[in-house]
């Protein structure tokens, strides 16, 4: 989220930045500036009766009749009250129109659509091969839970659920081995995290919302593991701070249908592994380069098609400034499936969340936040199972076979 100030001294830059990212209400930085001009006007006033006050009570101690101070003083006081009250609607409708602001783009971003900037080998697919959810019912690997939960739920069954928790085991392990710290979190977060990372309210109407304790259900393990740092202030030898952590992640979906729903492809309740980075602000693309890097890595060890997008400015999320997607390829369905984004937010959500470094300089600044899947379970499971299927077993990647104890799941 921008500062008035931020948009004040860079207004050029950041209109040229929204027109990059065909954000449609120009005309409310115009608006903002003006709400700020007014209520700087407002603050100016207030000081004035703040120095007033300030000599009446100074007179007061050497005046013997002081009635009519007193009543200057009541004065002020009431016009003081006005004036705080409209300094809190001001504040209020600056900060409505300032979160409605997207992140500025980072010069990488394609501005007109996607661009794969890899793929690691070509398709090749002789025979028409099995879906997950076939693959699912012929090995008895899960199934949904639409008598449990309703549509959009699913029950992972004997080695289907040995294999999803191989899975997560073996992504948070190669998380910890490179450096992240692992934290177990709350799957219920309250309105100021969510607000803090930049959901809120961009994807509220995607959150479960629980009114009684007004808390919302955790759309990615990012909201709380980032909110773990808010109001921190880090010396920055101490950067960058990496950590890592498993949820369960809870979507609405509100919108999706059809064939998109179709078996694991999208679901209100899924296993993610999370990874984020707080680190300065001249390195933050370093460590976007270190993540995508480790998701990449962990990717390519399960020996499957996947590619690497370069997300363009129509599809980036609010809070990002440069987003790379990593894909794999489902041949059963033949399609590609989204199973992490490792995302740059740069000061986004640390202005939102105080979290701040001590540079060089001896000064404090708002460090950059940068977060990615390694992974998104659900899909890798389903991708896994249907490159990896023969007709009498599924063969169990050689990275996981210590995890899951076997080579195989047969009929």
């Amino acid at each position: 989220m921008f500062t008035t100030s931020f948009i004040k001294k860079y207004k050029k830059k950041v209109i040229l930045g929204l027109i990059k990212r065909n954000f449609s209400k120009l005309n409310i930085i115009d608006y903002i500036l003006k709400l700020e001009k007014a209520k700087f006007h407002k603050i100016v006033i207030k000081k004035y009766f703040i120095a007033k006050l300030q000599k009446i009570s100074f007179s007061i101690r050497y005046t013997i009749n002081n009635s009519l101070l007193l009543k200057k003083a009541t004065r002020y006081k009431k016009k003081m009250k006005i004036l705080d009250a409209i300094l809190s609607i001001l504040s209020k409708k600056i900060l409505n129109l300032l979160i409605q602001i997207p992140n500025l783009l980072y010069k990488k971003v394609p501005l007109t659509k996607d661009i794969v900037i890899y793929q690691n080998f070509k398709l090749a697919y002789k025979n028409k091969l099995l879906t997950h959810w076939e693959l699912g019912k012929k090995f008895h690997l899960f199934n949904f839970a639409s008598h449990i939960s309703g549509s959009g739920f699913n029950i992972y069954i004997d080695k289907g659920a040995k294999l999803q928790r191989s899975l997560i085991q073996y992504c948070l392990d190669k998380n910890l081995h490179a450096g992240y710290m692992e934290y177990v979190l709350p799957f219920l977060v309250n309105k100021n995290s969510i607000f803090g990372t930049g959901q809120f309210p961009d994807k509220k109407k995607q959150m479960y919302f629980l009114e009684k304790d007004k808390l919302y259900l955790i759309p990615t393990a990012e909201i709380p593991l980032i909110n773990v740092f808010r109001r921190s202030l880090f010396n920055i030898n101490d950067l960058p701070c990496k950590a890592t952590s498993f949820t369960s992640c809870f979507r609405r979906e509100a919108g999706s249908y059809g064939l998109q729903v179709k078996g694991l492809n999208r679901l209100h309740q899924f296993d993610k592994v999370e990874i984020i980075e707080i680190t300065s602000d001249t390195d933050s693309y370093k460590s976007f380069n270190h993540m995508v890097r480790h998701v990449k890595k962990i990717l390519s060890s399960f020996k499957i098609p996947f590619r690497i997008i370069n997300i363009s400015s129509k599809y980036l999320g609010v809070t990002s400034a440069f987003t790379y997607d990593f894909e794999v390829f489902s041949p059963g369905q033949n399609k590609w499936l989204e199973v992490s984004s490792v995302s740059n937010c740069t000061n986004f959500q640390s202005h939102r969340l105080g979290i701040k470094f001590i540079n060089n300089d001896g000064k404090q600044d708002f460090c950059h936040t940068l977060n990615g899947s390694s992974l998104a379970i659900p899909r890798l499971f389903a991708a896994l199972i249907e490159n990896y299927q023969f007709s009498e077993y599924i063969q169990i990647p050689k990275v996981l076979i210590n995890y899951f104890l076997d080579n195989k799941i047969l009929l």
